[in-house]
């Protein structure tokens, strides 16, 4: 069996409120294989998008362990973790987060300059992807000009910059209409395959959580089997 590009075991965490401790996630344990695709659902208020950012290191756990392609991150400084998370995962958002005074091109070009490439090979790089998902004509376009569609293939495009193993999505679909939203995830899948990288997906759709080859609900703060 392949070692896991994304492992997890114990991981936990809880926020203060007025009302007391509230524990958003118990105990999750996952392992993720390359290029495998993992969707996840749950109720509103279950700790999806919690549980994605602990994951892709923008939050951290009360408690567990956390590992990309073998390493250990949850003992790790800020500044360590920022670094290798550029290199290892690349994070789609629901409201896309591209920056709107950039052009798709240097949407996508910027990730892979934060992460340390010279500006030849990220354009470079840039236009490949924005050619893969089909927006080569639109790349010196701003995202106001952009429809919802077209940001989240950008927004898809800047995840993959820097050829990472995992890929996190949390709801991509979420601001666009029904036949879009499709689109979208279709060409989510078909471009992780293409690029090998691994995908852990949270949707509501449960018609696109089963487009992933496996499928888990986040209920009572632990991950089972749909």
């Amino acid at each position: 069996m392949p070692e896991p590009v994304l492992q997890c075991a114990g991981l936990a965490k809880a926020y203060r409120s007025a009302a007391g401790l509230i524990e958003v996630l118990r105990r999750v344990d996952l392992a993720v294989a390359p290029s495998e695709s993992v969707s996840i659902r749950g109720a509103s208020g279950a700790g999806k998008t919690t549980l994605l950012q602990v994951l892709g290191g923008l939050d951290r756990a009360d408690r567990g362990e956390l590992s990309w392609s073998g390493r250990r991150v949850d003992g790790l400084g800020a500044s360590a973790l920022a670094g290798l998370r550029a290199r290892q995962v690349g994070f789609v958002f629901q409201n896309y987060q591209l920056m709107p005074e950039l052009d798709a091109r240097d949407n996508v070009a910027l990730a892979g300059r934060i992460a340390g490439a010279s500006s030849a090979t990220a354009r470079a790089r840039a236009d490949a992807l924005l050619g893969l998902v089909g927006l080569s004509a639109r790349a010196r376009h701003l995202p106001a000009a952009l429809s919802g569609g077209e940001c989240q293939r950008v927004a898809l495009a800047r995840a993959l910059v820097n050829r990472p193993p995992i890929l996190l999505a949390d709801e991509p679909t979420g601001n666009l209409d029904e036949a879009t939203g499709a689109a979208v995830m279709d060409l989510l899948l078909s471009v992780c395959r293409a690029e090998g990288t691994a995908l852990v997906l949270v949707t509501h759709s449960a018609d696109f959580a089963r487009l992933a080859g496996r499928q888990l609900v986040l209920r009572s703060g632990e991950l089972t089997p749909a």
